[in-house]
């Protein structure tokens, strides 16, 4: 097992396991020459990670499970992803929202729009563009909650 030393946005200076590391092999959109990331927890919470890049430490994006505030959501993974991470099985498969953090915190919403969705076996990642479906890239994290 080998570890790596990284600086992060909201950690400080973190070890982790290279085996961690979660590649985007075409980034992700906006941010295409970032291809490694790892995600960190928050303490005292299950819900909130920071998905943080290993090469620039200011780049770190909140994230969640949608399943935690957005009970129906449902995605179709297209077979070119499925193809492109190697998903053999439903399980394998981890999917994750990037938030958009504001203050107040009660008023953070979620991109439903463009999971992001991670072989766990692989460590390969890619974020998905959803076309024809009611989710946006704004929606209110806890209103969801409230429904």
């Amino acid at each position: 097992m080998i570890n790596v030393k990284i600086e992060t946005k909201y950690h400080g200076e973190k070890e982790i396991a290279k085996e961690d590391i979660i590649t985007f092999s075409s980034g992700i959109p906006g941010f295409e020459s970032e291809k490694e990331f790892v995600l960190l927890a928050f303490p005292d919470n299950d819900v909130f990670y920071a998905l943080q890049s290993i090469s620039t430490p200011s780049l770190s994006f909140i994230v969640t499970d949608p399943f935690s505030f957005f009970i129906d959501y449902n995605v179709q993974i297209d077979d070119a992803t499925i193809e492109a991470l190697s998903i053999e099985k439903e399980e394998d498969v981890t999917l994750l929202n990037i938030l958009t953090v504001r203050d107040p915190f009660e008023e953070t919403t979620a991109n439903l729009q463009a999971p992001l969705v991670i072989n766990k076996k692989t460590n390969s990642a890619r974020q998905l563009i959803l076309t024809g479906t009611p989710y946006e890239t704004r929606h209110s994290l806890f209103q969801a909650k409230e429904a």
